[in-house]
């Protein structure tokens, strides 16, 4: 499967954002999906997950209440809702896709993954 990310970019503080990511070759129904994010100097943590029939997101908790995780399977595509946002949310975001139920906590439980998309927060 290929995963294209998209719909970064610059957001004040407060603001909101949706990037999406758009699966190919595959379909997604076969995935959990889990989003990531890396900041300069900084490693790849997990942002949120889902399983793969959508039932049971997951999140960070600085996330928890800020950023709403979802997929839909019939266009592919998986989405990370993010209001509130912060400077500190300024990071490259990434999805990540491994073929089993459940997602995982690591970068390292994922094989699949899309270019990256940038989102700044700043005023």
């Amino acid at each position: 499967v290929q995963l294209q990310a998209s719909g970064g970019g610059l957001v004040q503080p407060g603001g909101s954002l949706r990037i999406s990511c758009v699966a190919s070759g595959r379909t997604i129904s076969r995935y959990a999906l889990g989003w990531f994010r890396q900041a300069p100097g900084k490693e790849r943590v997990l942002v949120a997950a889902i399983n793969r029939s959508g039932s049971s997101p997951y999140y960070t908790d600085s996330m928890k209440g800020r950023f709403t995780i979802s997929r839909d399977n019939a266009k592919n595509t998986l989405y990370l809702q993010m209001n509130g946002l912060k400077p500190e949310d300024t990071a490259v975001y990434y999805c990540a896709a491994r073929e089993y139920i459940w997602y995982g906590s690591s970068a390292s439980d994922y094989d699949y993954w899309g270019q990256g998309t940038q989102v700044t927060v700043s005023s």
